[in-house]
């Protein structure tokens, strides 16, 4: 494993976003979901640095898998939150988390 990572944590760095960027053509990556998971696991291990793992993490389970297992210590789904600007509040109730009141007080018809 190259360098970079181990002297990123030695410079300081809290947390690396882990993605094999998928920038060159010939690059023979199987993709489904989670599949970029891998990598953020890797990088952790060798390198003791948090990660954030990202690549098709859709729903809140897999999101609490990948830290349930200690894959990665973040999860970023930036693609999941444009499709739903609200997957933070669905994932707590998905999850069976406690509803807290986080909606604007101008949401509340909106709700019932």
């Amino acid at each position: 494993m190259a360098t970079a990572p181990l002297r990123a944590r030695e410079a300081g760095v809290d947390l690396v976003d882990v993605s094999s960027g998928g920038l060159v053509a010939h690059q023979q990556i199987t993709v489904g979901p989670g599949y970029q998971v891998p990598f953020a696991a890797r990088v952790r291990e060798v390198a003791g640095v948090p990660t954030a793992a990202v690549g098709l993490l859709t729903t809140p389970a897999q999101a609490e898998d990948v830290l349930a297992s200690r894959a990665a210590d973040a999860v970023l789904v930036g693609r999941e939150f444009l499709r739903d600007p609200h997957l933070g509040l669905r994932a707590e109730r998905e999850l069976g988390h406690e509803q807290r009141e986080l909606w604007p007080a101008q949401y509340a018809r909106a709700r019932r």
